[in-house]
């Protein structure tokens, strides 16, 4: 009996080491029943298994600090010290290759010291690669983190370099990575096309849902850039996943968007950029921190935590910027606390801050200066003209909401066929 009952835990021994074996078998090749598939970026998943698309080809590389891997390995470094890859040349986008350029600062032509590369700058004198940057180039790759708001100007880098792409005969490869903002929710006005600008080139919403490689797809067709587009989409990136989710570090893709709460409050609070206030630049909570020297914090946190929107709160808080607006001087206002992510809406928080900043100090709060076609700064970052006059009006921000809502919902028909992930 003993025997007998030691031969069986033996079979069963054997028989739960075989089923675990073959478990394993089928989770390395994503087969495996319930498994997930690893997640993997573009540039992962072009490295690994499409690498045939820039063999034998001098590659150019449009990138910033953002474009790594999982373990934070440059693709400058992982496509320079690849020897079946012909890397050429690199182009910087605002802030350049390296970040480390302010908001508006030209970067000059140079020759990157660990590389030995040309590094074009494709913003300032020349947003669009010109054909004597390209001369040495076959494909063009493009890898840099986007933030998923309309006036972040890497996706027009994008779109600039993909048309320089088709009238030169170059392949254009897009190298995907996360929305850091999920890909779920879309919000705000649609551009006015009158209204175009590099804050703002195409008719897409604020918050427009999308990954880089979604919106190169969109460009191209939409606005029929007709380049060659390829786009290495993502492993096992989900719509309903924020950045976090991913389980990537952050690397920050400018110097006033340093974390992913930076990112989360962007496509609204930025649009203080186009009025007298502080954005915040220069401290080290930009676009989370809103004031002025005129703005009284207490009275202002208490009359934004009246209107209860939605997944936000408001604390009083003074700050001195370093740089950019009062700079120097003591500012008083509010930060940001985003207390629910899924439940905040950005942009309709953005909009309640400058209406209530310009009714409650309507000799002090100024709009940016309108240019020779009277259009402000403010004007680009929203897209249009009709709501800095509604605000100066005293409409209601659910009127507005009301009026951008069908255009809204006829950008979401059209996004539609270009996504890419469930």
């Amino acid at each position: 009996m003993k025997k007998t009952y030691i031969l069986l835990l033996t079979v069963v021994f054997i028989l739960g080491s075989l089923t675990a074996v073959f478990a394993d078998k089928g989770d390395s090749n994503g087969k495996g029943k319930g498994k997930k598939k690893e997640f993997q970026l573009g540039v992962e998943v072009l490295l690994d298994e499409h690498k045939q698309l820039i063999e034998g080809k001098r590659v150019g590389l449009i990138t910033n600090p953002t474009g790594v891997d999982k373990e934070l390995n440059s693709i400058v470094d992982l496509l320079h010290n690849d020897p079946d890859v012909e890397l050429t040349a690199l182009y910087g986008p605002e802030h350049g290759v390296r970040g480390d350029a302010q908001a508006g600062q030209y970067v000059e032509f140079y020759i990157d010291e660990t590389t030995g590369l040309p590094v074009y700058s494709l913003y300032g004198q020349t947003r669009k690669p010109t054909p004597e940057m390209l001369e040495n180039v076959d494909v063009l790759l493009f890898d840099i983190q986007d933030v998923g708001t309309r006036f972040y100007t890497y996706i027009y880098t994008m779109a600039y370099a993909m048309e320089a792409a088709k009238e030169n005969n170059i392949e254009f490869i897009v190298l995907d990575r996360p929305n850091p903002l999920g890909g779920h929710k879309v919000e705000g006005p649609v551009l006015d096309p009158a209204y175009a600008s590099f804050v703002g080139n195409y008719p897409i919403p604020l918050r427009h849902g999308m990954t880089v490689g979604e919106l190169a797809t969109l460009f191209n067709e939409e606005f029929e850039i007709g380049a060659d587009l390829t786009v290495i989409e993502m492993n096992g990136w989900k719509r309903d996943m924020y950045y976090e989710d991913t389980g990537l570090e952050f690397v920050l893709p400018s110097p006033n968007m340093p974390t992913l709460e930076t990112a989360l409050v962007y496509p609204g609070a930025a649009l203080i950029e186009g009025t007298n206030l502080s954005e915040g630049r220069g401290t080290t909570k930009p676009f989370e921190f809103i004031g002025a020297p005129f703005v009284n914090s207490t009275e202002f946190a208490a009359t934004l935590n009246d209107l209860e929107l939605p997944g936000v709160t408001f604390r009083a808080a003074s700050f001195t910027p370093s740089i950019s607006k009062h700079s120097g001087k003591l500012s008083h206002g509010i930060q940001i606390h985003v207390l629910n992510k899924k439940a905040y809406k950005p942009v309709e928080t953005g909009i309640h801050i400058v209406k209530t900043l310009h009714d409650m100090y309507p000799e002090n709060f100024k709009f940016g200066a309108e240019n020779s076609s009277g259009i402000s700064f403010f004007d680009n970052l929203i897209g249009n003209g009709w709501i800095r006059e509604a605000i100066e009006n005293g409409t209601s921000v659910k009127e507005m909401e009301k009026q951008w809502k069908k255009g809204l919902k006829d950008f979401e028909k059209v996004r539609k066929g270009y996504l890419l992930y469930k």
